[in-house]
Parts: C-alpha cells; structure tokens; sequence
C-alpha cells in the first residue's frame, strides 16, 4: 500500500484554479492518479482536521470515505465514487486557505514518517487497524455535533501508517481512536439527557 507520499505537491495540484470555482470528488479523486486507497482517504479527510468553516464538511468528506472503504474490502484495484456523491463539490477558496494554513505541519509530516515498528501494521495488528479506520471513518460521517475532530485525527495516523508502514503512526492512530469513543459515547449521553430535559418539560407544558 506504499506510495510516493508527495502529499503536498498533490493537494498543491488539485486546489488551484479560480477561488470561487468548486472542486468536485470525482475531480479530486481523478486528480490523485492511481493513488492508494489509504492516500485517497488520507487526502479527502484532511480538511477535517483543522477548523475550516465549511458546513456539513464532515459528512460530505466522510461518505465518501464510506464508499472507498467498501470498495477497498471488495477488492477494487481502483477507488471510484456513485455519481451522485461524486458530483458533489468543495470551494476551491475554502480548500486553499486550509491547505496555506497546515502547508508547514504536513510538510514536517511528509518528512517526518517512515517505515518503523512494523509489527503494528501487519498481521493481525493490520487487520484490527483496518477495522477500527472504518469504525472512525463512520463516526465521521455521522452528523454528530462537536464529533468530527478526534476522528478525523484517527484517521489520518492510521493512513499514514498504511503508507509508509509506520508503526508510530499506528500507535496515533489508536491512541486517537479510543479519545475518539470516550468523546462519542460523552456525546451521546449528553444528547440523550438533554433530550429527556427537554422531553420532561414538553409533557410537564402539556399534562400538568
């Protein structure tokens, strides 16, 4: 699954053009020229994991990845996206100042990662890695309010480590994985009882 990594240089390549002009999936996904699927997730997950301002960012990125990822567990050579999904696009403005504002951590990042403590990422210790990337890829996709961050972080060490064979990055990947489903289940006990409150009050309006 290696790749000449080059992250950079790509998201460079696919976000120039006209700031007002939107960058369809199909487009970035075409621009990334054969890529492996862990960079083609890698790569559309990234604006995740900055504040961005774009709405539904989350969603919209993270279907996609859905898509990949079963295409990956089928076996397909080459990740492609439904036309409906595929049509859909990002403000190449909105894509530029991200890429402006991150451009020096993933240039420390692209230099930073390489093959090491491989026994986390064959194996076994691969397959598990596999699973739990999907699981954070889905909690992404959910529209889950304030729910985007610790995944989106998940998921780029576990793509980095399936690159490069980087076990380091696999131990991120992990240690974000379980921030991830203390933050989730919080979360979800959080709107369960503020949904209750709010149940509570509704029926005390009405029948009291």
């Amino acid at each position: 699954m290696k790749d000449n990594f080059g992250l950079v240089d790509t998201l460079d390549r696919l976000f120039a053009g006209d700031s007002r002009s939107l960058l369809s999936l199909d487009e970035f996904l075409d621009g990334l020229q054969g890529r492996s699927y862990a960079f083609a997730i890698a790569a559309l997950n990234l604006p995740n994991c900055v504040p961005t301002g774009i709405p539904w960012l989350s969603t919209i990125t993270g279907l996609p990845m859905v898509f990949l990822l079963v295409q990956y567990f089928a076996g397909r050579p080459v990740p492609s996206l439904p036309g409906f999904v595929g049509r859909r696009g990002l403000s190449r403005g909105h894509l530029q100042r991200f890429l402006d504002r991150t451009r020096r951590f993933l240039g420390w990042l692209e230099r930073t990662i390489h093959a090491r403590a491989e026994g986390w990422v064959n194996g076994l210790p691969r397959r598990a890695l596999l699973l739990a990337l999907a699981a954070n890829v889905v909690i992404l996709a959910l529209p889950i309010p304030f729910d985007n961050f610790l995944p989106a972080w998940a998921i780029l060490f576990f793509c980095l480590a399936l690159i490069e064979d980087d076990g380091v990055m696999a131990m991120l990947g992990w240690l974000f994985t379980v921030l991830t489903a203390l933050w989730t289940v919080f979360l979800l006990m959080l709107g369960h009882a503020a949904i209750s409150t709010v149940s509570g009050a509704i029926r005390r309006f009405l029948f009291d």
